[in-house]
């Protein structure tokens, strides 16, 4: 029985290895939408409050969607991206296929979702096996916001993007006052920003007139005479033609921020069609440009990531030059 478990095992190995390799390949453009989910990218997102222990459950495998640690050895099906993976891998198979019964997972339990702590590879045999349920010690991580099922980090990104936009409709009644329901972004935190210009406009407002203004007063002065002013000259000079999967809000919050840091250099007479000019000409990259970029920026994340997996003590390096590609190679 032993020696059939271990051949058996060792198949099983290839098959979910290759079925790795076959996701890698698929994704060659678009490498992170093949990878697990760092946890910490998303606590980073979300910034959950308090941990609370719930102790031990039986939970969905399909809802264990990344990993605190492991992230970057198995792919986002929780297939082993790495050979020195096999050993331990088969061991936990063999497990299995005998019947022996392993201690429970650790996971963190973050906006419906899990994170696993510790477990796995006992997670990527269940996976490869089509487990549908698996012991778990839990913690959770205390947040509002409720996630459904998520293969990449974009999908939960956009689950985020979605809820802050259903949250800031839902408090100010911007829909309704300005019926306008397109403040659309591709990042998350950006609703925030847009409310703090709204109770900026306000507070200007009420300083040269003696009755307040009122919110929904602030929020339709606000639209009319800054926002629809800045995203129509943005329309008029083809702007977002330059900078694809971007939304005119996008470009409203980092024109504004542009034209501030124009105005406290060259004065305030500087207009705002000037400073969307000057943002065009200054951040436009050129499309052959965007492509070259594009290709080196997957060839030195498979080199950080190669970096990594064989030199700890690089983190802070590799970390630092992610935060330069991101920030410079669109």
């Amino acid at each position: 029985m032993s020696g059939f478990a271990s051949a058996q095992s060792e198949e099983d190995f290839s098959r979910a290895r290759n079925k790795a390799l076959f996701n890698e390949i698929q994704h060659f453009l678009s490498p992170e939408e093949a990878s697990l989910i760092s946890l910490n990218d998303v606590k980073q997102l979300i910034k959950p409050m308090n941990e609370t222990y719930l102790g031990m459950k039986v939970i969905p495998i399909d809802k264990i969607v990344g990993s605190e640690g492991r992230y970057k050895d198995f792919d986002n099906h929780f297939f082993p991206k790495n050979a020195f993976l096999k050993n331990r891998w088969e061991h936990v198979d063999e497990a299995v296929i005998n019947s022996v019964i392993l201690p429970p997972i650790k996971v963190y339990e973050l906006s419906g979702l899990y994170f696993v702590r510790d477990g796995n590879h006992r997670v990527s045999v269940a996976k490869s096996k089509g487990t549908e349920f698996i012991d778990a010690e839990v913690v959770s991580l205390q947040s509002e916001i409720k996630l459904k099922k998520a293969d990449t980090l974009k999908d939960i990104i956009k689950q985020i993007i979605n809820y802050e936009k259903r949250v800031f409709y839902s408090e100010t009644n911007f829909g309704d006052i300005t019926e306008y329901w397109c403040l659309d972004f591709s990042t998350p935190g950006r609703y925030d920003v847009i409310y703090n210009h709204i109770l900026t406009h306000k507070y200007y407002i009420n300083q040269k007139q003696e009755e307040e203004l009122s919110m929904e007063d602030a929020i339709l002065s606000w639209f009319n005479t800054v926002y629809l002013p800045i995203v129509s000259t943005v329309r008029d000079k083809h702007i977002l033609r330059s900078f694809p999967k971007r939304t005119l809000s996008d470009m409203y919050v980092w024109i504004v921020r542009y034209w501030d840091e124009l105005k406290t250099k060259f004065g305030t007479n500087l207009s705002i069609d000037e400073a969307v000019i000057d943002f065009k000409k200054n951040f436009k990259i050129p499309f052959y440009k965007r492509i070259l970029n594009y290709f080196k920026r997957i060839i030195l994340r498979k080199s950080l990531n190669e970096m990594e997996n064989t030199n700890e003590n690089k983190n802070d390096f590799n970390s630092e030059l992610k935060n330069d590609l991101n920030n410079n190679l669109l």
